[in-house]
């Protein structure tokens, strides 16, 4: 009878290799829609909807709205559990993406200021609102499952290729846009030309459920899950018993997650904002630097392998503390700066980045890893990412952009502590 049931196990589990791939083509989609509205609300929703406002301070409205949906994903990670206790992960999978798909493509068709005056702003924020209820209900565990399902020897490996969502969808969302703005005029960008990423945002979003459902849906699947004990848990049961990890965990991955806005969405403004450099040829070198992205997240998870997974995202954020204190001089050291900027600022990035998902989930007990894992993410976004942007324009035009390496070090400071706070609670556990 044991063989048997060894065999039954084999044939009943779902492949590292399966999840991978559905983990990818996830966080691919949902990261495509967190750049196309990124970038956006640099180049468009500035001059869209606050036409009435000098640059800077319709850039820090926009950057406002962009907050909204980082302080709407914790909400929405309560919400999107009980409607999977209640009703399973295929529905909660599927009113997710289908709100996240619908609330991006509902931008696409959003009237300028000039047509429905302040009502334009509000539809936005509602409209954003959605997407960051829908990007927490988009949690489906595949993460959490490829992490424990892969081998003993290849944890790393494993853990970091979810997060090469992010470069994939970064490498998608401007590429669309560096198309638009280099083959229109302003006038037509601004009419149309903007819209078209957010249409692709819908189709992608489409594909990405029906990948993910095929897997979700199976027996396969749930038995997987089963037996990795990794069923939602209600929030007040994960708090009860493990908010001391949730908030540990939340600050962990700061130091990456406050890097990742100040290479990607921050930069764009401040070159448009304050010097001659076209928008399009800015996109280019970060282009080029969500290649360099790519290559330090893959890196990430050999050294992760060898080294350790906490190690590697504490060395990382040591890199990026030494980092933050050359930032101020080489964004505003010219175009050869600005681009050493984006290329050494995505490599440390990545390094972090491919490995700060689920880098302390072990500590959770395993029965709230599921949900533990989703609200943790979405606390550590909101910390350190959600209020980035708006943050580090506004101080840095204010005081300067020595203001940017007092914020990466305080994500810094925040990591390092966080780790060894961990490893505390490892040790007592």
């Amino acid at each position: 009878m044991a063989p048997d049931e060894g065999k039954t196990e084999r044939h009943e589990s779902v492949s590292p290799g399966e999840i991978a791939l559905a983990v990818v083509i996830g966080r691919t989609s949902e990261f495509f829609d967190f750049f196309v509205y990124g970038i956006a609300s640099v180049l468009v929703f500035p001059k869209l909807l606050f036409p009435g406002a000098e640059p800077l301070t319709a850039t820090l409205y926009s950057f406002a709205i962009f907050a909204l949906a980082f302080v709407a994903r914790p909400v929405g990670s309560v919400l999107f559990t009980e409607i999977g206790r209640r009703h399973g992960r295929g529905v909660k999978l599927t009113i997710a993406l289908f709100l996240l798909g619908g609330s991006t493509a509902a931008i696409s068709f959003l009237p300028s200021h000039a047509q429905i005056g302040a009502a334009a702003i509000y539809l936005l924020a509602a409209f954003r609102i959605g997407q960051g209820l829908a990007l927490a209900g988009a949690w489906d565990g595949l993460p959490s499952l490829l992490a424990l399902s892969a081998p003993e020897n290849k944890k790393g490996w494993y853990a970091m290729m979810p997060q090469l969502g992010a470069p994939f969808g970064f490498l998608l969302a401007a590429g669309l846009f560096l198309f638009f703005v280099g083959v229109l005029s302003e006038a037509d960008f601004l009419s149309w030309g903007w819209r078209y990423p957010f249409f692709a945002a819908f189709a992608i979003n489409v594909v990405a459920l029906f990948a993910r459902l095929r897997l979700v849906v199976t027996k396969e699947y749930s038995d997987s899950l089963e037996s990795q004990e990794l069923d939602p848990t209600s929030v007040y049961e994960l708090l009860k018993v493990d908010g001391l990890t949730v908030l540990t965990g939340a600050f962990a991955p700061l130091a990456c997650f406050a890097l990742f806005h100040l290479v990607t969405i921050f930069p764009l403004s401040w070159v448009t904002l304050f010097t001659d450099r076209h928008a399009g040829e800015f996109l280019v070198i970060e282009i080029i630097g969500a290649c360099v992205f790519i290559a330090a997240i893959v890196a990430s998870g050999l050294l992760a392998d060898r080294i350790g997974r906490r190690t590697v995202l504490g060395s990382a954020a040591v890199a990026i503390g030494v980092y933050s204190l050359f930032a101020p001089w080489l964004l505003g050291g010219g175009v050869g700066g600005e681009t050493a900027f984006i290329l050494v600022g995505f490599g440390l990035l990545g390094l972090a980045f491919g490995q700060s998902s689920g880098a302390l989930s072990a500590i959770f007990q395993r029965r709230n890893r599921y949900t533990g894992s989703a609200l943790t993410s979405d606390l550590a976004w909101l910390i350190g990412a959600g209020f980035a942007p708006l943050v580090a324009l506004g101080f840095s035009a204010k005081f300067g952009l020595g203001f940017v390496a007092l914020y990466l070090l305080s994500g810094v400071a925040c990591t390092l502590a966080s780790l060894f706070f961990a490893r505390q609670l490892a040790t007592v556990d």
